[in-house]
């Protein structure tokens, strides 16, 4: 099929540039742009893309294109010099263009390539565009990393994404991450085979870019590793799980493709988003989401024994934890799984982007450590890496960041010293113990009821059966998983600041809480109280007044203060319920790595709204638990 092939100019005659990018950016702008606070990520405070991460990668890009290119602005005109003096260094080993790559059914991506000047053959990074309306040009640092450590670059934005009028806009629907995708991702290697010639190809993506990565590795064999950042492992799961849809991911998903609903997607996958928005159809929606799950095709994956490379966090709100695990552990290839402080794209975003230049971003240099030993061959210690890495939350020593107009503290920490890191061969050997606790009714006072430890083949004891708490439902309490808008929450962890709860304010009117005496430190942990290793299980027994309930339980570290964090939490709607008659159910919570200090306590708390989810509760209907003989409540906590 035909297809641009700008090389010989080093950029596209046709390429519009972009309308900010002729504006250019001054030493004061970078320098706010890679200053602290919420200027250095990919997300702004709205939930929106950071306006700065946009302006700064479309005048990168302008800025490559535009060296010797009538009409177009050169990078020293665009950039402050020490910028200008980075793109020159790439433009001196790499050759840019802009290109339109066309697909098997005649749909254009749009598309951009960095090609190395030096003889070959070199190793390939394809990188398809993240779920954004800019498309490929906000991650334009990387592709300058990955120029300097010699790969060819072709970076692309999947069909259908992308405001109207601007270059790096895709045409098309949004296939969210369909068979269409997969093709899309096969004709852009296609286009690189003849182009680029590569001695090997892999696929580096952050979060829709990541989906596709896998699903083109595992549709194609020719791609001979892939490095998954902030991914997903089953969108079923991710959008629908327990029950229960992750209402405000998808809100904020589609807020991001550059244009309505009616415009950017078929009359198919319309229906689809506009049953699980209604609740309706869910068993559809949840083939829908099936179809497109890397997890469906762990055996093409394994067949190509295509290396995998996982990154994400602990409170991750779009693709919650626990799916990327049940997908991790399927995967029978080299593998590696680093899972990070924060929320999605908080970790690797600002080496994505470019907003912190002069900082080393140890998860994106672990990713292109992965690319480096698999497709370059270098021996880097990739070889020796356990599978699984993971961050213990908060355990970052931080020191308050004060104003340095007036000297007063602004109410923020910076990290001096990094969060512990563990590694362990594999998810398996994450969790080395469960702990029980059983749950007991009101204490005195109708205080909180208690978490009772006990050995797991102990009967529960005398207080922990035959109790009934109730509150009324349908109302929100100060308990929820994380501030709105998404990923607000998580980039504070990340930075050092992780939301703090006063558990006096949580309404128990409208939730029930037990907690633990003060945990004592086992023998040997030092000043930790409890090693949280894993996936916490719970089991409730429940009855309403009316037929359906939701329940969303959170697990906290309470300080001496009873201000608190948050260390996991999940939701679940039970349906079919007889009203005034028990329904015991048993959910896990998502996995999470987390010390708690000695002298602090474990508290649960399990309301019945949360603002992420849809919830299965009735306004001011009464939800109860209860603890029957044969069947007690308890909590497992994971101990690693």
């Amino acid at each position: 099929m035909p297809q641009d092939n700008p090389f010989s100019t080093g950029s596209s005659e046709d390429f519009p540039g972009f309308p900010d990018g002729t504006v250019g950016l001054t030493a004061a702008d970078t320098a706010r742009i890679a200053g602290s606070g919420g200027a250095s990520g990919l997300w702004a405070a709205d939930g929106t893309v950071n306006p700065d991460a946009v302006r700064l990668g479309q005048t990168l890009a302008t800025a490559l294109l535009g060296g010797g290119t009538p009409g177009l602005a050169s990078a020293d005109t665009l950039l402050p010099a020490e910028l200008a003096a980075h793109v020159e260094e790439v433009r001196g080993v790499a050759l840019p263009a802009y290109h339109r790559i066309e697909s098997t059914d005649g749909i254009r991506l749009s598309a951009f390539s960095l090609r190395q000047l030096g003889p070959g053959p070199h190793p390939l990074v394809v990188v398809p565009a993240g779920w954004t309306p800019y498309g490929w040009p906000l991650f334009l640092w990387a592709y300058l990393s990955l120029a300097r450590r010699g790969y060819h670059v072709l970076a692309y934005t999947p069909r259908g994404l992308g405001i109207p009028g601007l270059p790096s806009t895709s045409e098309g629907l949004v296939d969210v991450a369909g068979p269409h995708d997969w093709a899309d991702g096969s004709a852009v290697i296609d286009f690189a085979v003849e182009h680029l010639a590569p001695s090997t190809i892999g696929f580096l993506g952050e979060s829709y870019g990541s989906g596709i990565s896998q699903l083109v590795a595992a549709h194609d064999g020719r791609v001979s590793a892939v490095a998954a950042l902030s991914t997903w492992g089953n969108l079923a799961t991710s959008l629908y799980d327990n029950e229960t849809r992750h209402l405000a991911a998808v809100k904020a998903l589609l807020a991001l493709t550059g244009g309505p609903v009616e415009e950017k997607f078929d009359e198919e996958n319309q229906r689809i988003l506009a049953d699980f928005q209604a609740d309706r159809n869910l068993d559809e929606v949840v083939r829908w989401g099936r179809k497109r799950s890397p997890e469906s095709y762990l055996p093409l994956t394994n067949e190509n024994e295509t290396p995998t490379f996982f990154s994400n966090t602990w409170h991750e709100s779009l693709f919650p934890v626990n799916q990327v695990l049940t997908t991790f552990e399927g995967l029978r290839v080299p593998k590696r799984l680093n899972l990070w402080i924060g929320d999605h794209a908080a970790p690797e975003g600002p080496a994505l982007i470019g907003t912190e230049p002069r900082k080393a971003n140890v998860p994106m240099e672990e990713a292109y450590a992965w690319l480096d030993h698999h497709l370059k061959g270098e021996h880097n210690g990739v070889e020796e890496w356990e599978n699984v890495a993971g961050q213990v939350m908060f355990t970052y020593v931080t020191e308050p960041v004060t104003d340095p107009g007036t000297g007063e503290p602004t109410g923020e920490n910076r990290i001096v010293e990094p969060a512990v890191r563990e590694t362990r061969a594999d998810w398996c050997q994450v969790t080395t113990g469960v702990e029980v606790f059983g749950l007991t009714g009101d204490g005195a006072g109708g205080a909180d009821g208690l978490l009772v430890p006990r050995a797991a083949e102990e009967p529960a004891p005398p207080e922990g059966t035959g109790w009934r708490r109730a509150f009324v439902a349908g109302v929100d309490t100060e308990a929820t998983a994380m501030d709105l808008p998404l990923m607000k929450t998580g980039q504070a962890e990340w930075r050092g600041n992780p939301k703090i709860y006063d558990t006096r304010k949580i309404d128990r009117r409208h939730a029930v809480a037990w907690v633990t005496e003060p945990l004592l430190a086992p023998e040997g942990e030092g000043p930790t109280g409890r090693r949280v290793r894993g996936i916490p299980r719970l089991r409730l027994t429940v009855r309403s007044t009316a037929t359906s309930a939701g329940l969303v339980a959170h697990l906290l570290d309470v300080a001496e203060d009873e201000t608190a964090r948050i260390i996991s939490h999940e939701p679940l709607n039970v349906y079919g319920l007889t009203p005034e008659q028990d329904a015991t159910v048993t959910w896990n919570l998502q996995a999470a790595a987390y010390d708690i200090p000695a002298g602090h306590r474990l508290m649960l708390v399990v309301d019945s709204m949360d603002p992420l989810y849809g919830g299965a509760s009735i306004t001011w209907t009464q939800t109860a638990f209860g603890s029957p003989e044969g069947e007690p409540s308890f909590l497992e906590l994971p101990l690693g």
